[in-house]
């Protein structure tokens, strides 16, 4: 049985529709790579799945075995899934350390603590009494991945890591991942640069116009069948 199945997904901005009939699957232990340019659907897609979307939903989304709530983001966290969202989104009136602690008191209990976010991200505990949005942005996306690591979910789901940031602080964000997937936590990652995705990926979907136009394994994927996928071409 898959950990997350998305069947026939529909999402909706009002009278505008967002998502038509999405379909993906991720098996525990997976890191599932999701490529599309901007606009291609992928930040609804995300919030739609951890119930944060406040539009009409439409489809099975299943967790588990268990269909997802919608528009439940308290429940989403509950079951063992938490977010990333693309921009961080932290507390800016918050320190680095009370982002944290605050995530850590929300959230399931389990092998995540802040000792071990600590461990996996050292300069948090330097800036630890630092307001959070006075890091740079590599360090805020770390206390972001920190903030969601602490509510110990199965699936992590990352929108747009490596948005703004050097290739060299990317290079380190993605090592990271790799250590928090080997601690057994699923991932779905958000991207546009699509080999990044490929990399770190088992299996990649790409969506355009709110569409998945291609999905399989990343090893498999030729780069001339995701780049048409992505701009809508003839594959080379």
């Amino acid at each position: 049985m898959s950990l997350l199945e998305l069947e026939g997904v529909e999402a909706f901005y009002g009278d505008f529709q967002a998502l038509f009939g999405v379909g993906l699957s991720l098996d525990e232990g997976e890191c599932l790579g999701l490529v599309g340019s901007n606009g291609a659907g992928k930040s609804t897609l995300m919030r739609t799945i951890v119930g944060a979307h406040d539009g009409v939903v439409r489809g099975h989304l299943r967790f588990d075995g268990g269909e997802l709530p919608h528009h439940e983001p308290h429940k989403a966290v509950g079951l063992g899934l938490a977010l990333v969202p693309e921009g961080r989104k932290l507390f800016r009136s918050l320190t680095v350390e009370e982002n944290l602690l605050l995530a850590e008191e929300a959230g399931r209990k389990g092998q995540w603590t802040l000792a071990r976010v600590n461990e996996l991200f050292p300069i948090l505990k330097e800036f630890a009494k630092r307001p959070a949005t006075r890091l740079s942005g590599g360090q805020q996306q770390m206390v972001a991945i920190g903030r969601a690591l602490l509510s110990n979910p199965r699936l992590l789901l990352c929108d747009e890591l490596s948005l703004g940031l050097a290739p060299i602080v990317i290079k380190d964000i993605y090592a990271s991942l790799e250590k928090v997937r080997s601690e057994g936590t699923s991932l779905l990652v958000v991207e546009q640069d699509v080999e990044a995705a490929r990399r770190v990926s088992d299996h990649l979907v790409c969506m355009r116009s709110g569409r998945v136009v291609l999905s399989g394994s990343s090893d498999e994927l030729s780069a001339g069948q995701v780049t048409a996928a992505y701009f809508g071409t003839e594959a080379a």
